[in-house]
């Protein structure tokens, strides 16, 4: 009896020990399992979020397609020749012939100017050709004096020469030719004439004139020949333009602004 009473009780103790390992076994086991849910949860949440992110990029690389697409249906064909063509539409040629009406800036004078002097002036009339306006009143040209002639004593008539070498554009200059513009003043020849066939009785004359008996002895010394000292001491007329005097000058060649 006791040996059969220590079997039981052993074997009881063996069905304890068993039964709590096999409790706690399945306890892990259902750990485990939830455990394995979790990632699977997780896997998933994550699958999800990458679909949507590839999704976002597939959809913003579409867009970034169709407004290249739609660019390139804007532009323009063949910009670069477009601007060519623009380009050469703005190129200006004033023709051999022209007439450039100018009035002067600056003043000029037989008597006072010389050869080589620059002067400035201004365009009193746009210049219009086949309808299209190519420098516009007021455009700013200088000139230059070729040749100037005081009256001088005696003979000889004042004369200038003139002619315009540049156009003012902005900052630059363009060369021109013009044909050369000749004033010459008006004849005092038939005065010099009368004068001098006066002889000493106009120097007496105009002796008296100048200052009583005095003027009236410078006459009669020079006698026969107080009439050519008057015209020695009389000067002709002089060629003078003044400010704003309008002149004519004419193109002898073809200007490219």
């Amino acid at each position: 009896m006791k040996n059969l009473a220590q079997f039981v009780l052993i074997a009881a103790l063996l069905v304890g020990v068993f039964g709590c390992s096999a409790e706690s076994s399945e306890k892990v086991a259902a750990d485990a399992r939830v455990k394995a849910a979790d990632a699977r949860v997780v896997a998933a949440d994550a699958n999800a979020h990458v679909e949507a992110a590839d999704a976002r990029v597939k959809a913003a690389d579409a867009g970034v397609v169709a407004a290249d697409a739609d660019a390139r249906v804007k532009a323009p064909a063949n910009p670069p020749a477009k601007a060519v063509v623009s380009a050469a539409r703005t190129k200006v040629v004033i023709p051999s012939g022209t007439l450039l009406k100018v009035s002067l800036i600056d003043a000029l004078n037989s008597d006072t100017s010389s050869a080589g002097d620059r002067f400035l002036a201004s365009l009193a009339e746009s210049v219009v050709i086949n309808g299209a306006t190519l420098l516009q009143k007021g455009t700013k040209v200088r000139g230059r004096v070729i040749e100037a002639e005081g009256s001088g004593r005696v003979k000889g008539r004042a004369s200038i020469r003139l002619v315009l070498t540049d156009i003012v554009q902005g900052d630059r200059m363009v060369a021109i030719i013009t044909d050369p513009l000749n004033a010459t003043a008006d004849s005092s020849t038939t005065r010099d004439a009368e004068i001098i066939a006066g002889g000493a009785g106009v120097g007496a004359v105009i002796g008296a004139v100048a200052g009583g008996k005095k003027g009236a002895g410078i006459g009669a010394v020079t006698g026969g020949g107080a009439g050519t000292g008057v015209v020695l001491a009389t000067k002709g007329k002089e060629v003078r333009y003044d400010s704003e005097t309008r002149l004519n000058f004419t193109l002898t060649n073809s200007v490219e602004m």
